[in-house]
């Protein structure tokens, strides 16, 4: 569950480190984002050199939630972490990285996040 002034973990290899939500995209009246959302995100942290700047604001979609997630056939999905992989602006399926670290859940694929889901390590 992520909302507004939620600090992110970067789980690609865009040289950012660390995001702020700023806002949820869906509706003006969406407050909370889960795994597969979009939302947008201010850089708060990044590496010398990136392709992505501290103080950029960017779009990003979250991979990783702590609150758990329930799936179709009844079971639930929890992660230790909060994480966003950051998306291109023009098209908002494809990452701006080339690499995805860490488990990313399966929910993504059925939102049409293939791209991202192919470049992970591991799918749960």
């Amino acid at each position: 569950m992520i909302q507004k002034q939620t600090y992110l973990e970067v789980a690609d290899n865009s040289g950012a480190r660390l995001l702020q939500c700023i806002h949820v995209i869906g509706s003006t009246r969406k407050r909370f984002a889960y795994v597969g959302d979009l939302v947008v995100c201010a850089v708060k942290s990044a590496i010398p050199g990136g392709l992505v700047k501290k103080g950029e604001v960017v779009r990003a979609v979250i991979v990783r939630a702590r609150k758990e997630t329930r799936r179709d056939d009844g079971s639930y999905i929890r992660f230790g972490e909060n994480a966003a992989v950051i998306v291109k602006e023009q098209e908002l399926q494809e990452p701006v990285a080339s690499r995805i670290f860490g488990p990313i859940a399966r929910e993504l694929r059925a939102k049409g996040f293939t791209k991202i889901v192919s470049l992970a390590p591991e799918v749960l």
